[in-house]
């Protein structure tokens, strides 16, 4: 389960890089490449783990935990990116880690 998480917390630096990446795109490309090849590399890493994860787990319960890389991307956006929270992110986060618990707790 760990690992599971791992990957989705690697998941969700992976997309806030290959987006600052494709935001500086046009201003230079070899800044821009930079950051696109981390996200790239952050995306290997987390497949890595998550391959690693669900060797042993249930795929049912492991699979929605990678959805908790929502939570970490609004909140990487929001720190490194300036993007807004609105209630509507917030509601939408809300119901991701009701439906993790209860997708966890369907397991026993």
């Amino acid at each position: 389960m760990l690992l599971v998480l791992l990957a989705s917390f690697l998941g969700s630096i992976a997309a806030v890089l290959l987006k600052s990446g494709a935001d500086a795109f046009d201003e230079c490309k070899k800044k821009s490449a930079k950051w696109i090849v981390a996200g790239i590399v952050f995306f290997g890493a987390s497949s890595v783990f998550y391959i690693m994860g669900i060797k042993e787990g249930s795929l049912t319960v492991l699979y929605p935990l990678i959805s908790l890389g929502y939570v970490w991307t609004l909140i990487w956006s929001r720190l490194f990116l300036n993007e807004p929270f609105n209630k509507h992110k917030i509601w939408g986060l809300a119901l991701v880690l009701v439906g993790v618990l209860f997708i966890g707790l369907g397991n026993r």
